[in-house]
């Protein structure tokens, strides 16, 4: 098996190319579920996106399930990077790392708003992503948890940073539906001002 799938055609092995697929399939799925919402995404469909049949489908997907799970991690986990790495580089002031912070999510979620609608709006209608939104909450938390003063206990700094995490979600999610009438400048200080006075609910 590990001989076939090094063989060469074409100059690339079998695996390059299963990956290549996968690749496609998973970018034709980001398109659907980030313009159409969970209802446009069927295994019919985003075969007919990626120019793939449903054989090549089946070969890195079990069900459209995996395939919606794998596009919203991916879009997930480049949002916790992204997040990871404004924060890392930021100068040491509350204001200035927030500000870093609030500015890389905003160019991910809505440069691309398929990216936005992907990790904040399709979790509202598809069950599956739902879950594991859910289960994502902890991790971005911990992201606004350790900027937090270290004055308030440890209970407070949970209970702050989910709220945080809930308020800046639920903002972007308005903005992303249309009914949020807010500029990208004002959005981002309003974020920022959230954020960087956090540490005035422990006082």
């Amino acid at each position: 098996m590990a001989e076939t799938a090094a063989r060469t055609w074409g100059g690339t092995t079998l695996s390059d190319r299963r990956a290549a697929r996968r690749e496609q399939l998973l970018e034709a799925g980001l398109e659907l579920l980030g313009t159409g919402g969970s209802p446009a995404v069927s295994v019919r469909a985003v075969c007919r996106r990626a120019k793939l049949t449903e054989r090549y489908f089946y070969e890195s997907f079990a069900d459209r399930e995996e395939l919606v799970l794998g596009v919203y991690e991916r879009v997930a986990t480049e949002a916790h990077q992204v997040l990871v790495g404004s924060v890392s580089d930021a100068p040491r002031s509350a204001t200035e790392r927030a500000e870093a912070a609030v500015t890389a999510f905003v160019e991910l979620m809505l440069d691309d708003p398929r990216k936005g609608r992907v990790l904040l709006l399709a979790p509202i209608t598809d069950p599956t992503l739902s879950r594991r939104g859910v289960e994502l909450l902890p991790t971005f938390a911990a992201l606004i948890r350790e900027q937090l003063p270290g004055k308030a206990d440890e209970l407070d700094r949970e209970m702050t940073a989910i709220g945080l995490v809930g308020a800046l979600a639920n903002l972007f999610i308005a903005h992303l539906d249309g009914s949020l009438d807010a500029s990208r400048e004002r959005l981002v200080a309003h974020c920022v001002r959230l954020l960087s006075r956090a540490d005035a609910l422990h006082t």
